[in-house]
C-alpha cells in the first residue's frame, strides 16, 4: 500500500510513500520507549537547547518548508510562511517557559514537606490533521519534548513529506536520542499504536467522527486522550457593533487558510436591522479575495487540500441552497485544474439546514439573521460544536459577559478573531473535543501531576 502525494493546484501526482508494515511501527515504537528512560532524565537545560535548535531550524529553511506544505495541500504562501514562523515561537516559548510551568509546587499540610511535582509519561502518540501541517504538530511537540516525554507522529496522509521533515528537524537538532518519529500509517496501524503498551496517551486533532473513535480506543486501555475536534465557530453581530471592523474580521477569519480551519468563523448571526448592510460590505470582500496559484505572494484563496473535500463542500452547499438558503456569491466548481472553491456566501440560513448545523469546511460563510440579543445568543449555543466564537460590539462590558458567561466554546473573542497562542490555552467543549493545548495547561495534560508527601 502507497500513500500519493498529488498537489490539489494541478491535480498532478509528484511522490508516493509506502506505508510501514505492522513490525517495523512496533521497532520504532520499542526504540523510542528505551529512547525515553534515558531522555527522561535529561534537565531542563539541556532539553531547552534541542527545543531552541528546532526553532533557528525551521527560521533557517522556512520558505522550503513552507513550499513544500503549499505543493502538498495547497495552502497560500504567503501563510505557509507565517505557519512556519510560528512554530519558531511555540520553540521559543516552551523553551523559556516550560521550566517555570513544571517547577514543583509546595502545598503547605499537616506534613513536614508535601508538595506537588510534574513528571513525564513516556511514549506519547499524536494523530495530526492536513490543514496546519506543521502547526498542529509543533503545537504537540514542543512541550512534549521539554516535558521529558518522547514522541510517534501518525499524519495525514496527503502530508506525509511534511510529517518526515519534521523527523528531520529534531534529529537535526543533534539531540543524541531518538524522541521524536513519523511513522506512515493508515488507520489499521493506529489502532495498534494505540493499544501498544508502550504508549502513555493519545492526542488528536481531527473530524469529531474520528474523535469519538480514538477516545473509545484509548478509553478501552485506559489511556488519556486529548481531542481538539471540529468546530462551526459563530460570530455574533450585535446592532451596536463598529460593523466596519466587524466586516473585515469575520471575512479575514473565515478565509484563513482558504476556510480551512477548524476555528475560522462559519456561522455570521446577525441582527435583522444590520443584515442588509452586512450582507453587501460582507459580499464585496469575499469576492474581492483572489483565487489563484497558491505560490503566488498576492494568492488569498489557494485550492483545497483535496478534490474530494472540495466536492464534499460543493454538496453541502448545493443542498442548503435547496434547502431555501439564497446563494449570494459563488457556489459553484470553477472550470480547469485543481480543486479550486470559490468564495462563497448563504444568506438566510435557518435550523432545518445543512448550513445552519454542519461545518463547512472551506471559504463558505453562512449568514443566520436573528431578532435580538438574546436569540443571537441561543443560535450561536444550538450546535454540537463547542471550539470558539465571537462577539462584537462597542458595548465593551456587555460583549464581555456575553463571551464569558453566555458562549458555549472552549474560546471566546471580542471584536477579533479566534487564533490560537502559545500563551493562552487551546481547545474546545460538546462535540469539538476536550483537553486542552499550549500555556501550562496544555503542558500539564501529558504529565504525571504527582503528590510527594513526608510526614
Amino acid at each position: 500500500m502507497v500513500f500519493k502525494s498529488i498537489n490539489p493546484a494541478t491535480g498532478k501526482q509528484f511522490v508516493t510513500y509506502k506505508v510501514m508494515p505492522q513490525k517495523h511501527i512496533d521497532g520504532i515504537i520499542n526504540n523510542l520507549h528505551r529512547s525515553y528512560l534515558s531522555w527522561s532524565q535529561t534537565d531542563f537545560e539541556y532539553r531547552r537547547k534541542i527545543l531552541k535548535k528546532a526553532g533557528e531550524i525551521l527560521i533557517k529553511r522556512k520558505n522550503v518548508y513552507a513550499k513544500l506544505m503549499t505543493d502538498e495541500m495547497g495552502k497560500p504562501i504567503v501563510q505557509a510562511v507565517s505557519e512556519i514562523e510560528k512554530c519558531a515561537y511555540i520553540c521559543q516559548y516552551f523553551a523559556q517557559q516550560a521550566e517555570e510551568f513544571l517547577a514543583p509546587q509546595i502545598i503547605k499540610t499537616d506534613a513536614r514537606k508535601s508538595y506537588i511535582t510534574f513528571e513525564p509519561l513516556g511514549v506519547i502518540f499524536a494523530i495530526m490533521p492536513w490543514n496546519f501541517p506543521f502547526w498542529q504538530v509543533f503545537r504537540f511537540l514542543a512541550p512534549m519534548i521539554m516535558s521529558g516525554n518522547v514522541g510517534i507522529l501518525k499524519h495525514s496522509p496527503n502530508v506525509t513529506g511534511c510529517a518526515l521533515v519534521i523527523e528531520d528537524i529534531i534529529r537535526d537538532t543533534g539531540v543524541k536520542k531518538e524522541i521524536f518519529r513519523t511513522i506512515i500509517a493508515d488507520n489499521d496501524a493506529a489502532s495498534f499504536v494505540i493499544q501498544h503498551p508502550h504508549i502513555k496517551a493519545v492526542t488528536l486533532t481531527g473530524s469529531t467522527r474520528a474523535g469519538r473513535s480514538v477516545a473509545s480506543q484509548a478509553g478501552a486501555v485506559l489511556k488519556k486522550a486529548v481531542l481538539e475536534l471540529g468546530g462551526s465557530d459563530p460570530y455574533i453581530i450585535l446592532k451596536d457593533a463598529d460593523l466596519d471592523k466587524a466586516v473585515t474580521t469575520c471575512v479575514t477569519s473565515r478565509m484563513i487558510n482558504s476556510g480551512q480551519s477548524c476555528i475560522a468563523a462559519k456561522r455570521f448571526i446577525v441582527v435583522k436591522s444590520l443584515q442588509k448592510k452586512f450582507e453587501k460590505m460582507f459580499v464585496a470582500q469575499m469576492k474581492a479575495k483572489k483565487m489563484g496559484d497558491p505560490l503566488l505572494d498576492n494568492t488569498d484563496i489557494g485550492p483545497m487540500a483535496r478534490f474530494d473535500l472540495r466536492d464534499e463542500l460543493h454538496a453541502q452547499v448545493q443542498k442548503s441552497i435547496r434547502q431555501g438558503a439564497k446563494l449570494l456569491c459563488g457556489g459553484y466548481i470553477p472550470l480547469g485544474d485543481g480543486a479550486f472553491y470559490p468564495a462563497t456566501v448563504l444568506s438566510d440560513v435557518k435550523k432545518n439546514m445543512l448550513a445552519y448545523s454542519e461545518e463547512l469546511f472551506g471559504p463558505v460563510a453562512s449568514i443566520i439573521p436573528v431578532r435580538n440579543e438574546k436569540e443571537a445568543i441561543a443560535v450561536a449555543n444550538d450546535n454540537q460544536y463547542g471550539l470558539g466564537a465571537a462577539v462584537f460590539s462597542q458595548n465593551y462590558r456587555k460583549a464581555e459577559m456575553i463571551a464569558k458567561k453566555k458562549i458555549e466554546a472552549g474560546s471566546c473573542f471580542v471584536n477579533a478573531f479566534v487564533r490560537s497562542d502559545p500563551r493562552l490555552p487551546f481547545g474546545g467543549i460538546k462535540g469539538s473535543g476536550y483537553g486542552r493545548e499550549m500555556s501550562y495547561f496544555g503542558i500539564y495534560e501529558f504529565v504525571n501531576i504527582k503528590t510527594v508527601y513526608v510526614a
